[in-house]
């Protein structure tokens, strides 16, 4: 089954900045996990910004590059607080991308553009991928150019299993297990989740794909 979804010229002006602030993450079971993508359509999600082509293939989430198009974003309708968000992604080797957390869209801020903080997933040599970088604002927050182990976490050509805890002002990755970036910082508490299809200059479409989309709120 494949669903196409269209641009919106809808813009996420904070959508309710809810959820109260947890003291920090506990385990439960499987039932305190919210499915953000229910594998058939793209419903409870909205795509801001770019031209990237956003479907559903077979279960997965599957976001083309556009050429000429600016960085794409395809948001969660509901935000979020503190929460841990677990999902997996296959990436093609030359293209950036990047899952957005506690992220905006205002009219005052450069006319909608998403900004927020940035989950890296990077194929590339410099294998930044689990690094936290702030999108339309500071840049890089935490990148992994200390962290000799996580920049081996990201397996190139594969189904990479990421973890993300943001809970209070922290914020902590993991890649295949291994951790990648810790970081300290509040600016912002609360916002959507987005999926990143980068902006490029090549004539040959790219793709990135996600699946096992899911997060859990922690109070």
């Amino acid at each position: 089954m494949k669903q196409y979804i269209k641009n919106t010229p809808l813009i996420l002006a904070i959508i309710s900045l809810a959820a109260a602030c947890g003291t920090g993450a506990k385990e439960t079971g499987e039932e305190d996990w919210t499915r953000l993508f229910n594998e058939k359509d793209l419903t409870g999600w909205v795509r801001l910004n770019g031209e990237a082509i956003y479907e559903v293939e077979d279960g997965v989430i599957a976001g083309t590059t556009v050429p000429g198009s600016p960085n794409s974003f395809l948001c969660t309708e509901k935000a979020f607080s503190d929460f841990i968000l677990e999902f997996e992604v296959l990436v093609d080797t030359s293209l950036n991308s990047g899952v957005q957390i506690r992220s905006r869209s205002i009219p005052e801020f450069q006319d909608g553009r998403v900004h927020g903080y940035q989950v890296e997933i990077d194929p590339s040599p410099r294998a930044y991928s689990g690094g936290i970088y702030d999108e339309a604002r500071r840049g890089w927050l935490k990148d992994l150019s200390d962290n000799e182990e996580g920049r081996k976490a990201f397996r190139n050509g594969e189904w990479n299993h990421y973890r993300v805890e943001a809970i209070g002002p922290e914020i902590k990755t993991w890649i295949n297990g291994i951790m990648t970036a810790e970081l300290v910082d509040s600016v912002d508490a609360s916002g959507f989740i987005g999926l990143q299809v980068h902006s490029t200059k090549s004539e040959i479409p790219l793709q990135v794909k996600w699946r096992n989309i899911r997060i859990k709120e922690v109070r």
